[in-house]
């Protein structure tokens, strides 16, 4: 019997036309907020996003009407800014060096943070504009801007940083020229706001990646997946 705290589609095994690759194929794989799976439902909307890696970094929601609705169709959450529509981790997502960072997302608002943290002032990602998104972590921030095209559209959003800790967005599978360098660590625990509750997220989500490595077929593998969403 269902219940309003049921999982959906635990058993799904990857996307209809992704490659044989999945994340969890990844020893550095972080955490994995997995379309259409770990999704426990309070009536139609989200109360938490299971954590599909082994850590446990799942992410909460006990305030109804703070939880992003679900769409089980096509596996999407939707986050209404005016409602503070957020999701977060009672333990922090800590990245200290190489990353490799992924999104499937349809922001509709500027201004907005799409992950970072409820404890502490970092943004992470947040679409700052049209053209620019930016990232942060402890050391400080930089702002990214797009060859082409808006962010507020649906898109694979991919950013990495390698061991020289040059940052490198790709926006549906095309790296973008402008490059920056970021030394911190990032420190995670939210979905949709940073502390405290602000610059709330405001759009769709369907996955996120989060891995400790950075490389050229790992970037690739997670642009196919998520495009293939």
């Amino acid at each position: 019997m269902l219940s309003l705290s049921q999982k959906l589609s635990l058993n799904r095994i990857r996307p209809q036309g992704a490659s044989a690759w999945l994340p969890s194929d990844e020893t550095s794989l972080e955490a994995w907020y997995r379309n259409k799976s770990g999704i426990v439902l309070n009536g139609s909307d989200v109360s938490e996003w299971r954590d599909g890696s082994s850590n446990g970094f799942n992410m909460l929601q006990s305030t109804a009407t703070e939880q992003p609705a679900y769409n089980a169709s096509n596996g999407e959450l939707t986050f209404v800014a005016a409602d503070v529509n957020n999701l977060q981790s009672t333990t922090h997502i800590n990245l200290t060096g190489a990353y490799t960072f992924g999104i499937r997302m349809h922001p509709s608002a500027t201004g907005v943070v799409v992950v970072g943290s409820n404890t502490s002032p970092i943004e992470f990602i947040k679409i700052m504009n049209t053209s620019d998104v930016r990232i942060s972590d402890g050391s400080g921030n930089i702002d990214i801007t797009l060859d082409s095209g808006t962010f507020l559209s649906d898109m694979t959003f991919v950013v990495t940083r390698n061991a020289s800790n040059l940052t490198t967005l790709y926006i549906n599978g095309v790296a973008q020229s402008d490059t920056e360098t970021l030394t911190g660590s990032v420190d995670l625990d939210a979905i949709g706001v940073r502390r405290t509750d602000k610059n709330p997220y405001d759009g769709t989500i369907s996955e996120i990646q989060i891995f400790t490595s950075e490389s050229a077929a790992l970037t690739a593998n997670v642009n196919s997946y998520l495009a293939a969403l």
